[in-house]
């Protein structure tokens, strides 16, 4: 009972139908070390030039729950991130992530640009991000009940959208403290626009990219001076805010995403190892989708070299049901800061 409820969930999760529109952009339990991914003001705030590459797995070990087929079932995303200043105010950078969730991918690429300027007692970033996404599907790789041509939704076996991107963000940030928000998908395009011609009566949402919001929070509070920081952080998700508001009630529960938040605590000894743990979860929100969930419990960790590499892992410990055919998610962070050396004995950055 419990494979054939995953594979519902997995199936529902994997198209996006027009019935169910949940959170579509990848989670990451690092977030604060991938803030660019999702919010474009964060380009910069290093003042070097930066690189960073993530992998994550979810739910890892769900095609074995299903018998070891080829078919790849758990979720897995992978990103790359480049930033640097190009003068004083001005940084550049560039995103890419490629996703993949059952039966449908994704892989976006974006242009980042932040302009920043003095404000309170640190900096304030305005970031935008343009760029194309890449969106495809292979239904062919699922099981249907009736005959895959009954469904005229699915009689492009195997459909592709490239679509255009544009993302914006706010960053203010000093030495002990951070705040963001960002709109990393501005536009709402949609996957396929034949479910109106096929469908012109129905009140069904048509599949689409929603838009996510990101508000993230965080702070670097010394302990022991240097020698031991500890650096709380908080981020919120939410899809189809002002989408919800504009739209009648029966739309707002057809989008069916709960307002995710991350809280993470963690501890930075001498500057070199960082490790942290993490509860993710969603607000109890009728309106927009109904009960909240207990997602996961994470624990992560990171070395920070006196050259400017980074590593670091996480783990996820899953708490819903999927987590009895699943070995938890994890994942795995490299990084490299130019000149982070030079830089560090200046002006240190914790985020």
């Amino acid at each position: 009972m419990t494979k054939k409820i995953t594979l519902i969930l997995l199936f529902i999760g994997g198209i996006i139908g027009s019935q169910l529109l949940a959170q579509q952009d990848p989670m990451f339990t690092k977030y604060m070390f991938n803030s660019q991914v999702f919010n474009p003001a964060y380009a910069g705030s290093k003042d070097f030039l930066s690189v960073n590459i993530l992998y994550r797995e979810q739910w890892w070990g769900l095609n074995q729950s299903f018998g070891g087929d080829s078919f790849k079932y758990s979720p897995t995303t992978q990103t790359f991130t480049l930033q640097t200043p190009i003068g004083k105010r001005v940084s550049i950078g560039g995103t890419l992530i490629n996703d993949r969730i059952g039966a449908r991918s994704s892989t976006t690429a974006n242009f980042v640009y932040a302009y920043h300027f003095p404000f309170a007692t640190g900096e304030l970033s305005l970031g935008m991000q343009m760029g194309l996404i890449n969106w495809r599907a292979d239904w062919s790789r699922l099981n249907f009940k009736d005959p895959q041509a009954l469904d005229p939704i699915y009689a492009d076996s195997k459909p592709a959208r490239l679509v255009p991107n544009v993302g914006v963000g706010l960053y203010y940030y000093s030495d002990n403290f951070y705040a963001g928000f960002s709109i990393p998908h501005v536009i709402e395009n949609d996957l396929r626009d034949y479910i109106r011609e096929i469908d012109e009566n129905s009140s069904r949402n048509s599949d689409k990219f929603y838009r996510h919001y990101y508000f993230m929070t965080g702070a670097a509070i010394e302990l022991a001076g240097k020698s031991l920081i500890f650096k709380p952080s908080f981020l919120i998700k939410n899809v189809g805010l002002l989408s919800d508001f504009a739209a009648n009630q029966q739309t707002i529960s057809q989008i069916g995403a709960p307002t995710e938040f991350d809280i993470d605590f963690s501890l930075l000894f001498n500057e070199i190892f960082w490790i942290g743990v993490a509860y993710r979860s969603a607000f109890e929100i009728k309106a927009f989708g109904g009960n909240s969930s207990n997602d996961s419990a994470d624990i992560w960790f990171s070395f920070l070299l006196d050259n400017g590499m980074r590593i670091g892992a996480a783990y996820d410990f899953t708490l819903t049901d999927i987590g009895n055919s699943t070995n938890g998610s994890f994942e795995l962070m490299i990084g490299y800061d130019f000149d982070y050396k030079v830089r560090k004995v200046h002006t240190p950055r914790y985020f």
